[in-house]
């Protein structure tokens, strides 16, 4: 599965991986892809350089890359606490009641509430970047837009590709005009923050819009057969997020949310601003449904709604409690139905692959007759 991006990064198939888990990045590169370890779940800049130290011993010299979601413009002078006294106290007595609905018990005295997304602020994503470029990552993929002039800069200096996700054509040649030498053309389907066209629409709308740019193409790919198709639309590679969430090597640390991710289907998420504030896909549970119910308050803007959330889903996640239960994933969970190693995973998407390469090229050698 080799295209010139592939050729261009030394990666023996043209599938990039995105996943929060090192493990699992590590994993993606040594299958032979190109593993993209998702930085925004970290705001200690120890624990991402104890990672990717972790990355560089077990990847064996093999390319992968990072993704951040850093903001176009600067934001300066903008403190946490800032962003929280923005927070209206009607929203956060609507999520003591729903967590009290559900009976799920408060955090121990003292226990950390878990994850909060701060990766968008300005401070916590360059010192994200200061200890990204110290290692030796072959690609910066920015989530939230183009990143500052400066930063795509920095990164050409050290040799990094720099990639940005896209859900238009209009988004796209942004990233063009912006000095981006990839563009992720993510579909309506994918999980996390989407757009509203689907894949098999927009990848070539976006190959025609940054042409010569290469363009990668995400949302709804988790086969070989998807994977061929998104090459014919003029893809140089595919994007994968959701397929890495119930491999072995992921770390969710809730066997009830991989049972619930190995039960679902394709049906089964919803766009909800329940998460960020943007609209995401992920699974619909009763927290999305309550969040998107027009009797409730609705949903903040980013990244007021990430703070306002991020103990009531560390409480549901630890408590496991199944209702509520939910993860960023997108509608190809519904092909998720076993728990497989990486390498598995890459080799159905190999074998697929070449499946319907063949089936092509016999029904174009039956056409040619």
């Amino acid at each position: 599965m080799q295209t010139e991006l592939s050729r261009k990064l030394g990666v023996e198939h043209a599938v990039f991986g995105f996943t929060p888990f090192p493990a699992v990045a590590a994993a993606i590169s040594r299958a032979g892809g190109f593993g993209v370890l998702g930085a925004v779940r970290y705001t200690a800049p120890g624990d991402l350089e104890r990672d990717l130290d972790w990355i560089d011993a077990h990847i064996g010299g093999l390319p992968y890359g990072l993704d951040v979601v850093m903001p176009a413009r600067k934001v300066e002078g903008v403190t946490e606490a800032d962003v929280e006294a923005m927070i209206p106290e009607a929203h956060r007595r609507f999520v003591r009641e729903t967590l009290a609905k559900y009976g799920v018990p408060e955090l121990a005295e003292g226990e950390a509430a878990g994850w909060r997304i701060t990766g968008w602020m300005e401070q916590v994503a360059r010192s994200q970047l200061d200890v990204a470029f110290g290692h030796p990552i072959r690609l910066l993929a920015n989530a939230l837009g183009s990143p500052p002039a400066d930063v795509v800069a920095r990164a050409h200096e050290r040799g990094v590709l720099v990639a940005a996700l896209a859900g238009s054509a209009r988004h796209a040649r942004k990233h063009r005009d912006a000095g981006i030498d990839v563009v992720v053309a993510q579909g309506y389907e994918a999980g996390g923050h989407t757009g509203e066209i689907a894949t098999m629409v927009l990848t070539p709308e976006v190959v025609e819009a940054v042409a010569p740019l290469p363009v990668l193409a995400a949302g709804g790919i988790g086969s070989g057969q998807q994977a061929a198709a998104a090459l014919a639309l003029g893809a140089q590679g595919v994007w994968l997020g959701s397929v890495w969430l119930t491999t072995k090597e992921a770390d969710l640390h809730s066997p009830a949310l991989t049972r619930k991710l190995l039960a679902a289907g394709s049906g089964d998420t919803v766009r909800s601003r329940a998460l960020t504030g943007k609209p995401a896909r992920q699974l619909r549970t009763e927290w999305t449904d309550a969040w998107d119910d027009p009797a409730g308050p609705g949903a903040l803007p980013m990244p007021l709604q990430g703070l306002l959330v991020a103990e009531a889903v560390s409480r549901i996640q630890k408590y496991e409690v199944d209702a509520l239960l939910g993860t960023p994933v997108g509608q190809i969970v519904g092909r998720m139905n076993s728990e497989r190693s990486v390498q598995a995973v890459f080799d159905d998407l190999t074998r697929g692959f070449e499946r319907a390469v063949d089936r092509v090229n016999r029904i174009a050698g039956r056409s040619g007759q």
